[in-house]
């Protein structure tokens, strides 16, 4: 259809006798008329000052030249329409931008030309064709009307024509048909035929114009050409834009050319390649299927430039190596790890808060800073869009789901989840990976990981990150790690194996441990450290009821919904059968009652009884191995309850002081007493001491009496600074024989002159007094700030006492009532001295 549109514009063209320039590569057609009179004559018509604006995109129309226009708008067609009819002169404008639809005044360029409709053609795909002639410039005024078409207010614009025997101007026209004809032989997308219509025309003026209005210039340079006044001016403008293109099409040739040596060059390089392949292929290192499969592994693949270079130079390699050698198998092992990995690969993350925090809270009661921190995470991911992964490392006691943990975030994020367990790891190259020279050389745990996964952002777990060995004579594993936790570095983690960086940065990597106190400072100092403390009975309680029981009902096969345990039975098992801070016994416990169950229903064919309570509890368990570290009374003098935290959770343990009669000035201390407590009680004695009028006792009851301070329980071993005013007042109550206020028990640092210092374990601590039926706690003021970061279900039934130093704490603790039988201690009477 668009040919037979050209023939049709062509038959036209010649029953007016015009002369035709085809312009390839815009498809339009542009012609100028024959005209043998004065330019002038056709340009300095008188024209009305206001005219219809036809609007055009990417074409600029210079006076004296035909050009067909493509109607596409409805406001132009009836434009065309009716000039056509009426003769009427119109104004040709361009567009400043032709993605505009329905332009305005800002839209319009400031200069066009008169223009005059002298046929329209309906072309056989039913588009129109208005071929229009240019008369003289015009400059817009403004805009009348927007409607049917628009309508603007115009000025005449004349322009300054150059003498007719103008030498200087006659020979630059000739000097600007030659370059046209040059350009228009190197440009390949311009149609030869274009010189025949230039040298058609013998008007000078026409000529310029002709070019100016069909070269390929940009429509910018074609509006500056058109607003000059002076054509001599356009005429050497025109000349230095026609030598520019010229020198860009000579230098894009001269590149031609040299990518043609290029390709010459490759193309006898690949022929001595075929050439290797098939000498190659006789020596017995033809193609295999092996290297078929990483070939089409490797188109799939979305790596880096740099690594799909380095992966065709491996290739390269193990077509050189043969099949027979043992290196074969070893460079042929190095690729498919190469092209296992999933660079650049990436799931999905979900950004629903309401859906991820439905699922933590599914899979684990409690928990909340850590389910808060992922929440967050997801939050600002999904602001943001792109993110680099937090290094999260949750500790605290056994068995309260850090692992576990890692499983639920996975799932609420859909990402892949890995683990490693770095419990004993010894050996730097399961971080790092051994180096190929080696026999049985293979990636670290973290890239064999990460190509489990089949992602580059799984959630990874590395497990007991606290048990990492350190410096062996295999390296430091711990400081291996370091790359890996370290933001800043993971981006590019280098496997000695894979001899090549990887990204790390989109992993979220979760470290869990039990003890801080292990692990290196740097290697601590790049984690988020988030504490997941242990539960209290209620909390064991409910996670009992709604994961242990049902997971464990259907281990068992047990699966009768009328089996069930009461609250007592299961606050029994928590409290006798099981001594932890999380819920791993507890959960072995349940295992245990239901497999006796199990077994006795298997044996008689029917549960022996559907209610489990605390008398059932004794018959599917045996007695109870523990009992409850339970408040043993103020019956005693001496004995003081202090807070102690350890791996498995918080503690109660009693200091108890006696005194015996001696030479004195003797402290025994027992219990399997670390030397940082053996401290404590030295200074809390030292204390006593300078204040032994304060609590109204003789001095020289050191003299005659020895001090003995023990700590129950010997064969575990105990340490650490917090009972230092439990040691104090143990000593106090000793010499005074008063009782210590019931239902009370404390913690905290002492230094020499008196002060109480804050320690640690705050919450461990009070599960294990509440635990222990306390009522009252001592700690230091600066502990306060940590009692208002629990929540209020650890803190119920349990008041708190603030002190600065140890009398606020005898002040407190020590009662007015003395023990029964107080001992009395006899110090013998001072002689006078004899006088000489």
């Amino acid at each position: 259809m668009w040919c037979h549109g050209k023939c049709v514009i062509l038959h036209f063209i010649m029953e007016q006798k015009v002369t035709m320039y085809m312009d390839n590569r815009n498809r339009s057609f542009s012609m100028i008329a024959d005209v043998e009179g004065d330019y002038s004559d056709l340009t300095n018509l008188k024209m009305p000052g206001e005219v219809p604006i036809l609007a055009v995109r990417n074409l600029v129309l210079f006076p004296g030249v035909l050009s067909p226009i493509l109607i596409g708008r409805e406001a132009s067609m009836v434009l065309i329409r009716q000039a056509e009819k009426r003769d009427k002169i119109i104004g040709v404008i361009c567009q400043r931008d032709p993605e505009v639809e329905a332009p305005i005044r800002a839209d319009l360029h400031d200069v066009g030309v008169f223009a005059k409709v002298i046929k329209t053609i309906t072309l056989p795909n039913g588009n129109i064709t208005a071929i229009v002639q240019g008369l003289g410039r015009m400059r817009l005024m403004g805009l009348t009307k927007y409607s049917p078409y628009l309508m603007g207010e115009v000025a005449a614009v004349p322009e300054l024509e150059p003498d007719k025997h103008d030498m200087e101007f006659n020979t630059a026209v000739d000097d600007l048909r030659k370059q046209t004809f040059d350009y228009i032989q190197m440009n390949e997308e311009i149609a030869d035929e274009a010189t025949i219509a230039i040298r058609s025309v013998t008007n000078n003026i026409m000529t310029l114009n002709f070019i100016c209005s069909n070269m390929p210039f940009s429509t910018k340079e074609k509006i500056a050409l058109l607003m000059m006044d002076s054509i001599k001016e356009r005429l050497f403008n025109t000349l230095r834009i026609i030598n520019r293109e010229i020198n860009l099409l000579t230098l894009k040739q001269d590149i031609r050319n040299k990518t043609r040596d290029d390709i010459d060059e490759q193309q006898r390089n690949y022929f001595l390649q075929q050439q290797i392949k098939n000498l190659q292929a006789e020596m017995g290192n033809e193609s295999t299927p092996e290297k078929k499969e990483l070939m089409d592994k490797a188109k799939t693949k979305k790596w880096p430039e740099d690594i799909k270079k380095y992966f065709e130079k491996e290739m390269e390699r193990l077509d050189q190596v043969n099949q027979n050698s043992p290196d074969y198998n070893v460079q042929l092992t190095y690729l498919q790890t190469l092209v296992g990995l999933p660079w650049n690969e990436y799931t999905k993350d979900d950004m629903n808060l309401q859906r991820a925090q439905k699922i933590l809270d599914r899979d684990h009661y409690g928990m909340e800073k850590v389910k808060e921190r992922i929440l967050e995470y997801i939050a600002v991911l999904s602001l943001r869009g792109d993110l680099k992964s937090p290094i999260l490392c949750l500790y605290g006691p056994p068995g309260v789901g850090k692992t576990s943990l890692g499983k639920s975030i996975a799932d609420a994020l859909k990402r892949k989840y890995v683990r490693v367990s770095l419990g004993g790891l010894h050996d730097e190259a399961e971080i790092r990976g051994h180096r190929r020279t080696y026999i049985g050389a293979m990636p670290g745990r973290i890239i064999k990981n990460i190509q489990k996964a089949g992602s580059s952002n799984p959630v990874f777990i590395l497990d007991e990150i606290d048990k990492v060995t350190q410096n062996t004579h295999n390296g430091d594993p711990a400081s291996a790690l370091l790359e890996v936790l370290d933001p800043e570095q993971n981006g590019a983690f280098h496997d000695n194996y894979l001899d090549v960086d990887y990204d790390l940065s989109k992993v979220l990597f979760i470290a869990t441990a039990n003890n801080l106190g292990t692990i290196p400072r740097p290697l601590l100092d790049r984690m988020e450290i988030i504490e997941v403390s242990g539960y209290i009975t209620e909390e064991k309680y409910e996670i009992a009821k709604r994961h242990l029981i049902p997971k464990e009902k259907d281990n068992t096969g047990l699966k009768d919904k009328k089996l069930s345990f009461n609250k007592a039975a299961i606050e029994k098992i928590i409290e006798q059968y099981t001594r932890e801070s999380g819920v791993r016994q507890l959960e072995k416990q349940i295992n245990k009652a239901l497999r006796k169950m199990a077994y006795k229903k298997a044996e008689s064919g029917e549960l022996p009884y559907e209610k489990i309570t605390p008398t059932e509890i004794e018959d599917l368990l045996g007695k109870p191995p523990f009992y409850r570290d339970i408040y043993q009374g103020n019956t005693y003098a001496g004995v003081v309850t202090g807070l102690a935290w350890t791996s498995v959770g918080g503690e109660i343990l009693f200091i108890e002081t006696s005194l015996s009669k001696g030479k004195g000035a003797k402290l025994t201390l027992t219990g399997n007493l670390g030397d940082v407590m053996k401290e404590s009680a030295v200074i809390a004695l030292e204390y006593v001491k300078a204040h032994i009028d304060v609590l109204g006792v003789d001095y020289r009851v050191f003299d005659n009496w020895n001090l003995h301070i023990h700590v129950p329980e010997g064969a575990t071993p105990k340490d650490g600074p917090s009972a230092g005013i439990t040691i104090a007042t143990s000593i106090a109550s000793a010499l005074t024989q008063r009782k210590v206020r019931k239902n009370t028990a404390m913690t905290g640092e002492i230094t020499l002159r008196g002060k109480v210092l804050p320690v640690g374990g705050i919450k461990e601590k009070i599960l294990a007094a509440k635990r222990a039926g306390i009522t009252d706690i001592v700690m230091c003021r600066e502990n306060e700030k940590d009692i208002n970061e629990i929540p209020d279900i650890y803190l119920k039934g349990v008041t708190f006492h603030y002190v600065e130093n140890i009398q606020d704490v005898w002040n407190f603790a020590l009662t007015d009532e003395l023990v029964e039988h107080p001992m009395k201690f006899d110090v013998p009477e001072e002689k006078d001295e004899k006088k000489s």
